[in-house]
């Protein structure tokens, strides 16, 4: 199953996710949970910076699955507002995904 943590400050601003293991849904290479989720991730991580000339840090893992990335400190707010436009369609996109693929993966939100 791939976990999807999406960790909030206080005033429910995006500060980082993270996404870990495999959907299972279908063998390597046919698997088409696993592609959208990657598509709909690294999309988003790639709009940010094309759009807002943010540059992701992005922390990731090989066979295990595994993507992080922290929303930097300190943005001017305009930046910081497109940014979690960008990270908040993200969201959506993977919670469509889970609404029809729930037994593949499954999103979690943290304070």
């Amino acid at each position: 199953m791939i976990k999807v943590t999406i960790k909030q400050t206080s005033d429910q601003k995006i500060a980082a996710f993270t996404v870990e293991g495999h959907a299972n849904f279908d063998k390597y290479g046919s698997d088409i949970v696993c592609a959208g989720v990657s598509a709909v991730t690294f999309g988003s991580l790639n709009a940010v910076e094309a759009l807002t000339h943010v540059v992701p840090e992005i922390e990731q893992g090989g066979e295990g699955g595994y993507l992080h990335w922290q929303v930097p400190n300190r943005l001017p707010e305009e930046t910081e507002d497109k940014v979690q436009l960008l990270l908040q369609g993200m969201v959506v996109s993977l919670q469509t995904i889970e609404q029809s693929y729930s037994d593949y993966i499954k999103i979690t939100f943290k304070k």
